[in-house]
């Protein structure tokens, strides 16, 4: 037990006086440290540039080589879209332009139609109102002679009447025929 007391003395007493320097500190490592300091950087320098640059360099030419090629191919790719969206609106004007065609041509097959209808109409219509007209006048002609007997038997009525006698029938129809020229 003994040895446990001494070890855990000796981690309790502490020297209270150190008579040398803190070692970076000493100006007799000055020489070597520096020495030290300037391999430590050499190796460094030559890892880094021999090593690490390299490996730097060639990833960051790697990524400048697939930018490129994405560039490149994004480029390509809107030329692509540009033509395709070129003979879109191309194609889109073609079939517009088609479409007002047929409309109008739609348009006068039915303007046509529609004139020869009413070009049958009217022919059926004029057939019509001279049928009509000629019955008119043919019923005008059968009123006026039918009007003319009964102008006739009337002014002989008329005429008995007053006088008391039967007019004579030629007496009444030239009476007539004078009144009806004016």
């Amino acid at each position: 037990m003994a040895e446990g007391q001494s070890k855990s003395a000796a981690h309790t007493t502490a020297d209270g006086g150190h008579k040398a320097a803190f070692p970076p500190f000493e100006s007799s490592t000055f020489a070597s440290q520096l020495v030290s300091l300037a391999i430590a950087f050499g190796l460094l320098y030559l890892i880094v540039s021999r090593l690490a640059l390299p490996r730097v360099g060639g990833i960051l030419a790697a990524r400048k080589q697939v930018l490129d090629t994405d560039l490149a191919e994004a480029a390509r790719l809107k030329a692509d879209s540009d033509a395709a969206l070129k003979s879109y609106e191309t194609e889109l004007a073609n079939a517009r332009a088609k479409a007002q065609a047929m409309a109008s041509e739609v348009r006068e097959k039915l303007n046509a139609e529609q004139e020869a209808a009413k070009a049958r109409l009217d022919e059926s219509l004029a057939v019509k109102l001279a049928s009509a007209e000629q019955t008119i006048a043919s019923t005008r002609s059968a009123a006026m002679s039918n009007v003319r007997g009964i102008a006739a038997e009337t002014a002989s009525a008329i005429v008995e009447r007053l006088i008391g006698t039967t007019p004579d029938a030629g007496a009444v129809n030239a009476a007539l025929d004078a009144s009806l020229k004016g």
